[in-house]
């Protein structure tokens, strides 16, 4: 898929810059107030693959509701591709596409008449209109005049992106693009995710798969009961974490777990034994000695590091 002909070659602002934002939704029968998003800023820089993390109720649908101009927000400015949403609200909804976690269309129209009509609402002309590549990127030409209600599950999800992409926004939102999809579909949606941001197109992504957010996303933000907890590129995030696990198969089952003042965790499981320990004060071969003294002999040693589950566990714990 081409690049989107609004993106510069050189692009120093960030693709969606958020300061101070604040939600307060007021009283209503009998919902109390509530605090949504309290004083939540950070930058989306641009080309890059946006990770919004955080647990359910923690503030990112009213945060992305708020991008795409469905909520008002109580205070705070929210700029996307340099436009504000306030001062400039018709440049900013044309700079960002939203694929909801719903699946929303008539059933009744065919894809391409999908993306004709959305494409009118953006106020695209005819002659611009892309509708045809956009089904073609997105693998589904051969659909072009099927109803929308004969499509699979996954061709819907395709057919979502494609109608956030009708008036060629430098920024996709993609809200629990995979929940409750197959393997294969998954692989598929993501291949798709590859290939826009590879032609430029700058993705904010909300998902509850974190080994996904790890192997896809640059950056990762995580935000927990209405406030940002960290923001920072994954790789750091991921290093974050200090835990390390490693499981011991026995020849004999330990009558009680090891204890050790480095061991944050140590789990029995007949002759298995699971310890987590801080690896920046003991090491696995200290682990096994330690065992070992217990009168056991080791048959088998498997490790494994912290990873992204791990760090955001224990973030939003601790929040």
């Amino acid at each position: 898929m081409n690049a989107p002909a609004s993106i510069p070659e050189t692009a120093a602002e960030p693709a969606i810059r958020i300061r101070d934002l604040v939600k307060r939704y007021a009283a209503t029968g009998k919902a109390p107030a509530k605090l949504a998003l309290e004083g939540v800023s950070f930058d989306v820089p641009r080309g890059e693959i946006f990770g919004l993390l955080g647990p359910n109720g923690a503030g990112k649908s009213t945060l992305i509701n708020t991008l795409a101009g469905l909520v008002l927000k109580t205070s705070g400015t929210v700029e996307i591709w340099g436009h504000d949403i306030d001062a400039d609200r018709r440049n900013a909804k044309a700079a960002i596409g939203i694929v909801p976690q719903e699946i929303v269309f008539d059933p009744f129209f065919t894809p391409i008449e999908v993306l004709d009509i959305q494409a009118g609402l953006y106020g695209v002309p005819k002659h611009l209109r892309r509708s045809m590549e956009l089904l073609r990127a997105v693998h589904l030409a051969d659909k072009a005049k099927a109803y929308s209600r004969s499509l699979s599950g996954g061709m819907k999800r395709r057919l979502l992106i494609a109608k956030a992409m009708v008036h060629t926004p430098p920024v996709l939102v993609l809200d629990e693009p995979t929940a409750g999809v197959d393997v294969e579909l998954r692989r598929q949606l993501w291949e798709l995710v590859g290939e826009l941001n590879a032609g430029g197109v700058t993705v904010v992504l909300t998902t509850h798969y974190l080994e996904e957010a790890e192997q896809l996303c640059d950056r990762i933000a995580i935000i927990n009961h209405g406030r940002l907890i960290t923001n920072k590129p994954t790789r750091e995030l991921v290093g974050m974490a200090r835990e390390k696990v490693v499981v011991l198969t026995l020849d004999k089952p330990l009558a009680q777990a090891p204890q050790h003042p480095a061991f944050i965790k140590a789990t029995l499981n007949e002759r298995q034994v699971e310890i987590t320990y801080d690896k920046d004060r003991s090491n696995a071969g200290e682990v096994m000695a330690l065992v070992q003294a217990m009168g056991v002999q080791i048959l088998d040693v498997s490790t494994r590091e912290a990873d992204l589950e791990d760090v955001f566990v224990s973030l939003t714990a601790g929040a």
